[in-house]
């Protein structure tokens, strides 16, 4: 059978571009989606935090509660700090910067990003479709889509995606994503954006969001290649002279 090898070179710092003669063997990933299988304690935690999102929007002594909450962080603020329209990212884009530095994940490029994209259309679905039929009004009164919030709950989708990724490496790559998720909630309290439980709420989305995306990724996986990614193999190869820091992308079917 005829082997295709495509090769793709990503180039950094510079545009030079040289081949790769060898492929060290811990480099080698072969296309098996590694998910997560279902298990009911997985769904405690994001329950808990969108029960209590839902849930304080009918207690009034959580409402008085959101208030006094967001009193406490708006007391003192002189400006806001857009921070959190760029941290709310950070998470998933680790992934692949780690990947790119050398650092494998659980999955190979494809796998993952197809995680990615079905996390964030679960997500993305999920935070419009309660923004429009909650009608939340926002702490600084500029609009009625307070619930949930968006901007957590990518964060927190993000975080997740990189505990499962490369938690088997070491367990403090999660923890630095959930760090950064947690931050973002934060900030959007912070700068009167949100209610305590429209955070509490985003993040259990986010992270119930990529779980699902891992429970269905073998299936979803099997029906866009229709099993191809059994008898495919690919690999990256990262390469370092001194001067360029080159990527290379080998795959074989």
């Amino acid at each position: 059978m005829k082997k295709i090898i495509i090769i793709v070179i990503l180039q950094f710092l510079t545009c030079s571009v040289f081949g790769q003669n060898t492929v060290p063997k811990h480099s080698i990933i072969t296309d098996t989606v590694k998910n997560i299988r279902f298990n009911y304690k997985q769904l405690i935690i994001p329950g808990i935090l969108i029960g209590y999102g839902f849930w304080g929007n009918e207690s009034g002594q959580i409402k008085s509660f959101n208030n006094q909450i967001r009193d406490e962080f708006t007391e003192d603020i002189d400006c806001k700090i857009s921070i959190d329209d760029f941290s709310r990212y950070a998470p998933a884009v680790s992934v692949y910067a780690l990947n790119a530095f050398g650092v494998e994940g659980k999955n190979n490029m494809r796998d993952r990003s197809v995680i990615l994209i079905t996390s964030t259309i679960i997500n993305v679905g999920t935070v419009f479709a309660l923004k429009s039929l909650s009608n939340v009004e926002r702490p600084d009164g500029t609009s009625n889509n307070s619930f949930p919030s968006g901007h957590t709950a990518i964060a927190f989708a993000g975080a997740e995606f990189l505990y499962q990724e490369y938690k088997d490496k070491s367990i403090w790559y999660g923890v630095a994503g959930y760090a950064v998720a947690a931050g973002t909630g934060i900030f959007r309290m912070y700068n009167n954006r949100h209610w305590l439980t429209d955070v509490a709420a985003g993040a259990g989305i986010g992270i119930l969001s990529t779980k699902i995306a891992y429970w269905v990724n073998l299936y979803i996986t099997r029906k866009l290649w229709h099993g191809e990614h059994k008898k495919s193999m690919s690999f990256i190869a990262p390469s370092y002279d001194g001067k360029n820091l080159t990527i290379c992308y080998f795959k074989t079917f």
